[in-house]
């Protein structure tokens, strides 16, 4: 029954989204990567909650709240700031150059070779990071809720490689064949889906623990397990308190402001007011993000605590025993429709970057406009099949799928991150000040946390242990505290490169100050209730923190 629940509603959302876009114009690069700039508000918050509502946040962060509790809640809470800044000062700039891609306008402010710098690194950074990571994740979670290995009759590593083609090859039919507004109308549909089924979860599982009372089921999982309800991030936890100051907030820029996978929801709306209004929308909803990707992960700690070995699949084992069966297919299928989301969304990116940043500028300078879109069909079935063959090998990686992710993110968010801030925010700092900032900045990154850091963690810890410390608590301290938090490094290269950007500027400036120009391909009319309803926001997200400290 949970099998054709699933099949059905997930059959149902590719109808609605089929026929949603048949109409479409999608004979031209614009109309297909960017859906002809013509989403409304509710359309982009939908897709843009979706594309980052996928397994690595539903299954990697309730898998870190298994372990360290409410503190990792900062992934989620905090980004509703990013997104409310991104409304107020991104946004605005990117209408108004009328840019296709965040990459492009390092091209309007730089040049040519520094936009394919970063477009080289966004793409390797989806095709090795991203990607596989969600097929990965969402394999984990359809092969546990619907027990794969029993139901096939295999090993748990063979249904994970079932999944991760299955996931894949269906994500890739939507993205490549669809284009950007078929993604983002059956995330949409999904995202109401998701919304419901997701808050289902705790409210069984409260359920559960309090003989059939929610209310009873909260009190007595904060009387139990109290050390699970802090805001503040200890030292040795995943996101020490100190880290929201530093790192956090730069990851939450990056990712909500200036990753294509993103903003590019944003980019096709059908005017600025439209956009804004999506992004705020968006940013309310992350405030209730926890109840999904967090609060679960601290009741399959109460309910399964010693039947668990592997964080990472709390959050699947939770659903098989709270939730009703007959809700199970339609849960899944949802579940379902945010991993096809995130894997679509990144999918065609790389496809946009690919044909508008690489193949109609290096490849085929007059390539027509269905030789671009035909071209980005074929490289994006090739990034998809690499990314189905690396995802199964990151079981292997000793952190935490969510951990992981941010971690190796690093590599090139602060560096794109630092180059589009100081770009937008001086006149004349050169082309060479981003090339160097952008190169040292992802040198310096990976030198720092896969080279230095491992060394001096480890030579710290057979220190302790020389010394007699066994404790398992006292060596994650003396761990802990024998290299900066790699969000902290974020934070420290960030700076950095920004001084190493501005003293070149200094010593070689641009000839001419640079000026955005207004190119009027949407209206740039904000929306009139942008600032009251930003700050609100950003003091509902303090008033929580401020609660549960």
């Amino acid at each position: 029954m949970a099998i054709i629940t699933f099949v059905g509603f997930t059959l149902l959302v590719a109808v609605i989204a089929y026929f949603a876009t048949r109409k479409t114009n999608e004979k031209s690069s614009d109309g297909y990567f960017l859906g002809g700039r013509s989403l409304t508000a509710g359309v982009v918050a939908g897709s843009l909650l979706l594309t980052n509502l996928s397994t690595e946040q539903i299954v990697g962060l309730n898998g870190q709240a298994f372990s360290e509790g409410l503190s990792v809640m900062a992934w989620e809470t905090l980004a509703a700031i990013s997104i409310v800044i991104a409304a107020i000062f991104l946004l605005p700039r990117y209408l108004k150059g009328g840019l296709t891609t965040v990459p492009q306008f390092l091209e309007i402010r730089y040049d040519k070779t520094t936009k394919s710098i970063a477009s080289g690194l966004f793409l390797l950074g989806y095709v090795v990071i991203l990607l596989p990571i969600v097929l990965y994740s969402g394999s984990i979670a359809i092969s546990d809720m619907f027990d794969i290995p029993m139901l096939l009759g295999v090993s748990h590593e063979v249904s994970i490689w079932i999944c991760v083609w299955g996931i894949g090859i269906i994500g890739s039919i939507y993205a490549i064949f669809g284009g950007l507004k078929a993604v983002a109308i059956s995330d949409t549909v999904n995202a109401i889906g998701l919304l419901i089924g997701g808050l289902m979860i705790p409210v069984f599982g409260l359920m559960a623990i309090g003989d059939g009372s929610v209310t009873e089921g909260i009190t007595t999982l904060m009387r139990e397990a109290p050390e699970k309800f802090h805001s503040m991030g200890k030292p040795t936890n995943s996101v020490p308190f100190s880290t929201i100051f530093t790192g956090m907030m730069l990851v939450q820029l990056f990712y909500w402001g200036t990753n294509q996978a993103i903003i590019q929801r944003a980019l096709a709306a059908k005017n600025l007011k439209e956009g804004q209004k999506g992004l705020l929308l968006a940013a309310f909803f992350k405030i209730l993000g926890p109840l999904i990707v967090v609060l679960p992960g601290i009741i399959a700690y109460y309910l399964l605590g010693n039947e668990i070995d592997t964080p990472d699949r709390a959050y699947a084992l939770l659903v098989n025993a709270v939730l009703p069966k007959v809700f199970l297919g339609f849960f899944a299928a949802v579940l379902f429709g945010a991993i096809l989301s995130s894997f679509n969304s990144a999918l065609n990116s790389s496809v946009t970057l690919f044909s508008i940043d690489f193949y109609s500028e290096y490849i085929k300078k007059d390539a027509s406009e269905l030789d671009i879109i035909r071209k980005g069909k074929y490289f994006g079935i090739v990034l998809a099949i690499l990314s189905m063959l690396i995802a199964p090998l990151i079981a292997r990686a000793p952190q935490g799928l969510f951990g992981y992710l941010q971690e190796v993110n690093g590599c090139y968010s602060i560096p794109i991150l630092t180059i589009i801030a100081v770009g937008y925010l001086t006149k004349r700092v050169p082309a060479l000040a981003a090339k160097v900032g952008i190169l040292s900045g992802s040198l310096l990154y990976i030198i720092s946390q896969f080279i230095i850091k491992p060394i001096m963690t480890n030579n710290a810890v057979e220190a302790a242990m020389a010394s007699g410390v066994t404790d398992t608590t006292e060596l994650a301290l003396v761990e802990s505290q024998a290299y900066p938090h790699y969000l902290h490094v974020m934070a420290i290269l960030f700076v950095a490169n920004i001084i190493i950007m501005l003293v070149i500027g200094k010593l070689y400036p641009r000839k001419t100050e640079f000026v955005l120009e207004y190119t009027e391909k949407v209206s740039i009319e904000p929306y009139k209730y942008l600032i009251p309803v930003g700050l609100t926001i950003c003091a509902i997200v303090i008033g929580i923190y401020w609660y549960f400290a």
